[in-house]
């Protein structure tokens, strides 16, 4: 089987979903990659998920990828007496280092590196942003605030720092031990949270050890500020716009989605849009025209994957909102006006050979209107690079390596199929036409697109391009 569309589909694992049963039905329903969150579950359940996923992957005949999320550090404020109190705009308010419970006039803040970092007009935002401080004075283990916006403070309220780096790692004790459990299981990607700066990403890189790729998760201002780098450092981007709306002004998110896709499109890096994409099918059976909307803004810019969260964890309608995302995804893609709104996007290939045969490939299968561009692969490289370059025809990538193969199911428009390797030109041209032919990308007559690399089974080696013509049963025919 093969999707009838580009993107891919991201779907979160929870109570709603985590069971054989489930997750076979969210795959038949759309879902091309699972999500492991880190940050409600605990080892055994990942373990479970994973296994889960894997025995649907055999019974499905179908690479399919796993992404485990981590945490990263969680600040909060400390306990409230009586657990809450109500704060008013303009009052005098303090944070500080003492235990004791706090009350409307102070409250405990345990976490000494943000006194570190914050200045006079920081801003601190708690409960999502729905109570806002400014900074007045600060010192090593007290701040001075003025409250901007009030309301009820309750215990143990999440804490966001917007506009100052915190001398903290992305990685906290939670998530070394969470790292490395998922990473000994084998999934295909690991998102790191709480990325204020490329360092965050190679840190996680080096704990990591290329047992899977890395995934950095776009949801802090300091980040964006540190952007291309962090592209560099990344395997794939995600832009994580629940906590980015919290820490920058909501108008502002969506125009700084679409540069994030277009910076990691251009770096050839997948990217993913997440959170609240159809957040009203939590509780109804239909999304909301706005959502419908934001879903299809996300394909139309040409990202390569959108992410349900709690829809697919914990709502009353996991495979209804897997259903739909698919449907809006399929409208947008056979939309007459798709093609010209993702080429319009499309950036100058890299000075390689390898980016060359990619951007060739595609100018040629639109010149002689081939059924499919086939990929050799090992790495996954050469499948990312004609990705990059978002062909309408249809993408099948050949790989000797089942992880492979599973990571870039996140990656737009990849059909990947396992199989043993080539050792000569024939062999590979006849291998492809007979694979393009079995998994119906292509009838007899058709021709398709072939890339590979020379000498077989080198990676990174992507130097040639050829036309082949599919027969009757998929073997390869001379063309005239």
């Amino acid at each position: 089987m093969h999707r009838d569309r580009k993107v891919k589909i991201l779907a979160t694992l929870g109570p709603a979903s985590a069971t054989p049963e489930m997750i076979r039905k969210l795959f038949l329903a759309g879902a091309d990659v699972f999500r492991i969150n880190m940050s409600h579950t605990s080892h055994d359940a990942a373990t479970q998920m994973y296994e889960m996923i894997r025995a649907a992957e055999t019974e499905l005949d179908r690479p399919i990828g796993i992404l485990a999320d981590l945490q990263g550090p969680k600040l909060r404020i400390g306990e409230i007496a009586g657990a809450s109190a109500v704060l008013t705009a303009g009052q005098s308010f303090v944070l500080d280092l003492e235990p004791q419970a706090g009350n409307a006039m102070r409250a405990p803040l345990p976490h000494p590196e943000i006194f570190q970092a914050l200045k006079h007009g920081s801003s601190l935002l708690i409960d999502d942003g729905r109570i806002r401080l400014t900074v007045q004075t600060v010192q090593a283990d007290r701040a001075q605030t003025t409250v901007a916006v009030g309301g009820v403070l309750l215990s143990r309220k999440g804490v966001n720092v917007p506009d100052v780096v915190l001398p903290l790692s992305a990685l906290s004790p939670k998530d070394h031990a969470d790292l490395e459990h998922v990473a000994k299981l084998g999934v295909d990607w690991i998102a790191l949270s709480f990325v204020q700066r490329a360092e965050d990403v190679v840190e996680a890189r080096r704990l990591i050890k290329g047992r899977a790729a890395v995934l950095a998760k776009i949801e802090k201002p300091s980040a964006l500020e540190d952007l291309a780098k962090i592209i560099e450092a990344s395997d794939a981007i995600m832009v994580a716009r629940g906590d980015l709306g919290v820490e920058l002004p909501v108008e502002h998110v969506p125009g700084w989605q679409k540069q994030i896709t277009r910076a990691a499109r251009a770096a050839g890096k997948p990217v993913v849009i997440a959170t609240q994409m159809l957040e009203s099918m939590i509780e109804a059976p239909i999304p909301t025209r706005a959502e419908v909307s934001d879903v299809a803004t996300a394909v139309y810019d040409g990202a390569d994957a959108i992410m349900l969260s709690a829809e697919s964890a914990s709502g009353k309608y996991p495979i209804e909102s897997v259903t739909m995302m698919n449907r809006i995804a399929c409208r947008v893609e056979s939309d007459p006006n798709y093609p010209s709104a993702v080429a319009g996007l499309r950036t100058p290939p890299q000075s390689t050979p390898a980016d060359a045969i990619a951007e060739a490939a595609h100018t040629v299968a639109d010149t002689v209107h081939a059924a499919a561009i086939v990929s050799y692969t090992n790495s996954g490289s050469t499948g990312l690079r004609v990705a990059r370059t978002r062909p309408l025809t249809p993408i099948m990538v050949l790989t000797t390596r089942i992880g492979t193969a599973r990571r870039l199911s996140l990656a737009w428009g990849l059909h990947c199929v396992c199989t043993v390797d080539v050792t000569d030109f024939h062999e590979m041209v006849d291998k492809a036409s007979r694979l393009v032919f079995r998994e119906r990308f292509a009838r007899s007559g058709q021709r398709i697109v072939i890339t590979a690399g020379v000498p077989f089974g080198t990676p990174g080696a992507t130097n040639v391009l050829h036309i082949a013509m599919v027969g009757s049963s998929g073997q390869r025919l001379e063309i005239p």
